[in-house]
């Protein structure tokens, strides 16, 4: 089973900046497409930003602009920087192999808790 550490999260004012870190148990090599999601308390889990093996990116219109996901092949990581940060972007974040989670095999980690005060 693959999994996932996330850390990173943080209490921070709005407008601040966080660096989410996800260490993988496996070479992310392997892994094509991988993301950060999110849940807020209340609310469904939801994708927040993806990366493809080829370094193609894709973010959730909330997010454009002030999220940036990248990776590290070698380190197995996968980071999330977060910039001008809303109350509203507080949640739960996690991160997975995006094609687990889209045939429902995924296993989920403790993800590492943001929290944006205003």
């Amino acid at each position: 089973q693959v999994q996932f550490v996330e850390s990173g999260g943080g209490l921070v004012q709005a407008g601040g900046s966080l660096r989410l870190s996800c260490v993988a148990s496996v070479s992310t090599f392997s892994i094509n497409a991988m993301a950060w999601y999110r849940q807020a308390p209340g609310k469904q889990r939801e994708l927040v930003a993806s990366i493809s093996s080829g370094g193609s990116t894709n973010y959730v219109d909330s997010v454009k602009g002030r999220f940036t996901i990248s990776r590290d092949n070698a380190k197995n990581t996968v980071f999330l920087q977060m910039n001008s940060l809303k109350p509203e972007d507080t949640a739960v974040y996690y991160c997975n192999d995006r094609s687990r989670v889209r045939g429902g095999v995924a296993y989920w980690g403790q993800g590492t808790q943001v929290t944006v005060y205003s």
